[in-house]
């Protein structure tokens, strides 16, 4: 089934519901939608030459013509491919390149980076609200297109934090499967809800869109086309039942802006957070000012949206009972999966014990694009290899450790930077942290948390309050304030780089007698 029928199943049923709103202004009905959606498939057919499994590349920051695009793509039985607006010029033509969509839509923000980058050739670039783009929508409006389940609906460009970024085949098959987990596992939506795209629509947002579309949600773009939080905190004002996903650093910006502005907006409805660690304290404080509000999920680009997940009521009542071990956790296997933790043979252990996750189901894509190696390696076996490591408890809820690029051996022991990070951001001057190993020539590796923290916050203090709460091997050997943390442009702390960085501003250091307090340079 395509999954344009979700939203052609609401057009019938309710097609007066609003679908697409900029802000607090509903601009299209789901028949409206629909329709737009229908005649502008007919002009990527008729007009455009687009043939089943053709890639629609789409180059924008959030806006209304997003939504349209994407469900005419998959009307016409096409695949779309958003791209991060955030990328360099030469990260979108080699993703433009690798991918060879035949249509590239572009906002006329963007419409220069994507040309300085290079169309490839057989691809067409058009940019949106242009009288080109005007002109798709004459045609008459096409039937909906069947496509079998294993169909590419959306070919999804991994950030390439480690090389050049892979394209995750996400099926129609897995994007239902996501649809149906969401509703069962992650959230609980009403008719006539909104989701409000305030992260971005070329990734989680993105991934939303299918879930909310089978239930009639509104789709709101805010005016300013990013995240902002005090627009996200009017928005929720504006609109009843809000839902949105949220990376846990715009979490902590809403929670900040609510705490310090005024009163929870009575529209909010449910944050999803995901896409890196929430810790506890962060956790435990949104819950102080925003209530019992959020939920969790853990999935990656190879399973979207889709691995555990922890609910609202899951929150309330561990928050309740003192469970801070299930808060820490990532929640439970969504219903669509199959979620084990093993070892490196690929055998299953036992709960309590530390091993790589592995997941297998119909949430699960069938490899990446044009890189067989890659597919074999990661999912060779019929099981995604995440990277990440975690166990299980008796109960089934999973905590995350760390990527196992990220784990530290220090003197032969295995220390998890998040359990070194969950005790520094518990003290009171400590903002943001991220602890990574470095080569050390008599321990292997040495444990350096750089910290971003109020002025005249101290090694020795953090050292102290380190000590009361971990065991002592696993404290920072080094201490470095900055004034902020590397991210992606999906709020992720980029660790690879900041090692990098710090590799560079410590042999600096070294060569200069600076102390292991030090600023460093961000």
């Amino acid at each position: 089934m395509n999954l344009a029928h979700f939203f052609l199943r609401i057009a019938r049923r309710d097609p007066e519901a609003p679908a697409v709103a900029l802000g607090p202004r509903p601009l299209w009905t789901y028949a409206q939608l629909v329709e737009r959606a229908a005649r502008l498939a007919a002009g990527l057919r008729a007009r455009l030459g687009c043939r089943d499994g053709d890639r629609v590349a789409i180059v924008m920051e959030n806006r209304p013509e997003y939504l349209e695009i994407e469900l005419a793509a998959w009307w016409a039985g096409l695949a779309i491919v958003p791209i991060n607006a955030k990328l360099h010029p030469m990260e979108l033509g080699w993703i433009l390149e690798n991918a060879e969509p035949r249509i590239c839509f572009a906002s006329p923000e963007l419409a220069p980076a994507v040309e300085e980058g290079g169309i490839p050739p057989g691809c067409r670039a058009i940019e949106v609200g242009s009288a080109d783009y005007a002109a798709l929508f004459a045609e008459d409006p096409l039937a909906l297109t069947p496509v079998e389940p294993d169909r590419l609906a959306w070919l999804f460009y991994t950030s390439g934090t480690t090389g050049r970024p892979k394209g995750a085949m996400i099926t129609h098959r897995n994007l239902r499967a996501m649809t149906y987990a969401y509703h069962v596992d992650v959230d609980e939506v009403a008719p006539r809800s909104a989701l409000l795209h305030a992260a971005p629509l070329s990734h989680g947002s993105g991934c939303y869109v299918s879930p909310h579309a089978a239930v009639g949600s509104c789709h709101v773009v805010p005016e300013s086309a990013r995240f902002d939080e005090a627009e996200v905190v009017e928005l929720c004002r504006a609109w009843p039942r809000v839902h949105m996903f949220a990376a846990p650093t715009m979490v902590n910006r809403i929670v900040r802006q609510v705490r310090e502005r005024g009163p929870v907006p009575t529209g909010l409805a449910t944050i999803v957070y995901g896409g890196a660690p929430m810790y506890l304290a962060d956790l435990e404080e949104a819950h102080r000012v925003l209530g019992f509000r959020l939920a969790q999920l853990y999935g990656q680009g190879e399973s979207p949206m889709c691995i555990t997940a922890l609910s609202k009521r899951e929150h309330e009542a561990a928050a309740k009972a003192g469970r801070r071990d299930i808060l820490q956790s990532a929640g439970t296997p969504q219903l669509v999966c199959e979620v084990i933790v093993a070892d490196e043979e690929g055998r299953p252990l036992p709960p309590g014990e530390v091993g790589e996750v592995l997941v297998r189901g119909d949430s699960v894509v069938p490899g990446y694009w044009r890189n067989p190696e890659a597919t074999a390696a990661t999912m060779g076996t019929g099981w995604l290899k995440t990277g990440d490591v975690g166990s299980f408890d008796a109960a089934g809820y999973l905590t995350l450790k760390d990527r196992s690029k990220d784990l530290i051996i220090s003197g032969g022991a295995n220390i998890y930077p998040r359990e070194v990070e969950e005790a520094l951001l518990t003290h009171p001057k400590v903002k943001e942290v991220s602890v990574v190993g470095l080569p050390d020539r008599e321990w292997g590796e040495q444990v350096v948390a750089c910290v971003v923290a109020e002025p005249g916050t101290t090694a020795e203090e953090l050292d102290a309050h380190c000590l009361q709460r971990i065991a002592r091997f696993k404290r920072p050997k080094r201490y470095i304030f900055v004034d902020a943390l590397p991210k992606s442009a999906y709020g992720k702390i980029l660790k690879r780089e900041l090692r990098d960085r710090l590799r560079r501003e410590l042999d600096r250091a070294a060569q200069g007698g600076a102390s292991s307090s030090q600023k460093l340079v961000s």
